[in-house]
């Protein structure tokens, strides 16, 4: 075991501190990276104030995870000392039911273990995320990064870019697919971007005007006011495809009169509250609502491989460590454009 600097919430209601935590020694399979940065999800803050009620405490948050291979287990042969190397969502999986045989990590049937706040499967404890100075994890699990992009534009990705990246290539946007992009924070701006490099006519729906300009910078090529009625009409049955990125309670059924006959919205926010859509909504239209997760191994090195050809990366603002309380708060207010990122160096 080694010991690693630490940013951790100890409570629901303390503050994210300093905190030294226990690594373990690289495993035969085993890589361990080099923090050097480390994005900043709205996950992690719903996790440390324990908004969705299963936090282990002490937390240590962070799975957007860039840096350097430090030491590798003997037995590793995808990665050698000195590799530019990410860690996602999640560190391992049960690796035998259906979904993890076929690259589907994300929906292992056995539960996937996440980055923070996951249990180990060998039972040794809970997972610490990237909030920290190094991490291990089994090979398998650890991803290969570009040296053509700048670093902290790619640590987002590893979350926020395959949270849209997937249901973008699994219901096949590509030219000729008119898109909606709903929100545009963290997830809605990586998928406009993504979208828009796949050859979608990508349309920004937002109740804020001030989003139209950042919208139409970053691909969209049209900007919907979802609170002026004539621009909403105009919309209706037009999209192939809507993106929903919001995590705030919102009406399904406002945006479902957008669709085409057989378009699909797909959820990838996270509301708190039930979603209540009257099945004639989706009978007319043949209309449907879908959710995704993150991806699996394979899918999230595709994205990565995808955005390093196209060079698209994430829009981050760099914070050092100790700013990381006040990051949360302005998180919340929305300003943020579009990712806090941080640099371990401050750690």
């Amino acid at each position: 075991m080694s010991s690693t600097k630490s940013f951790a919430a100890q409570s629901a209601d303390s503050p994210l501190a300093p905190w030294t935590i226990d690594r373990r020694n690289p495993k035969p399979h085993d890589v361990q990276i080099g923090i050097l940065y480390c994005g900043v999800c709205h996950s992690d803050l719903h996790t440390a104030r324990n908004e969705w009620g299963n936090t282990v405490y002490p937390c240590v948050p962070g799975h957007e995870i860039v840096g350097k291979v430090t030491a590798i287990g003997d037995q590793v042969t995808k990665f050698k000392v000195g590799d530019l190397a990410g860690i996602g969502c999640l560190v391992d999986s049960c690796r035998e039911c259906d979904n993890c045989k076929e690259g589907l990590e994300q929906y292992c049937s056995n539960g996937m273990v996440g980055t923070y706040n996951g249990k180990e499967k060998d039972g040794s404890g809970n997972t610490y995320g990237g909030y920290s100075k190094s991490i291990n994890a089994h090979e398998d699990f650890v991803l290969h990064v570009s040296d053509q992009l700048p670093l902290e534009g790619v640590a987002p990705l590893l979350c926020a870019g395959i949270t849209t990246y997937s249901p973008l290539r699994h219901w096949k946007v590509g030219k000729g697919t008119k898109v909606a992009v709903l929100g545009l924070g963290g997830l809605g701006h990586m998928g406009v971007k993504l979208a828009a490099s796949m050859g979608a006519e990508v349309t920004m729906l937002s109740h804020s005007p001030s989003k139209a300009a950042d919208a139409k910078r970053l691909g969209a090529a049209h900007f919907v006011l979802t609170s002026d009625a004539a621009q909403v009409k105009a919309c209706a049955g037009t999209f192939d495809f809507i993106l929903d990125t919001v995590s705030a309670d919102h009406d399904y059924n406002f945006y479902l009169g957008m669709l085409r006959t057989n378009g699909v919205m797909v959820c990838v926010g996270a509301p708190p509250s039930p979603a209540q859509i009257p099945a004639f909504n989706l009978i007319f239209g043949r209309r449907s609502v879908a959710g995704s997760l993150i991806g699996g191994l394979p899918e999230t090195q595709e994205m990565l491989d995808y955005c390093a050809e196209h060079q698209i990366v994430s829009d981050v603002e760099v914070i050092a460590m100790k700013d990381i309380n006040e990051a949360y708060e302005r998180m919340l207010k929305g300003d943020v454009r579009y990712r806090f990122v941080i640099d371990m160096a401050t750690l």
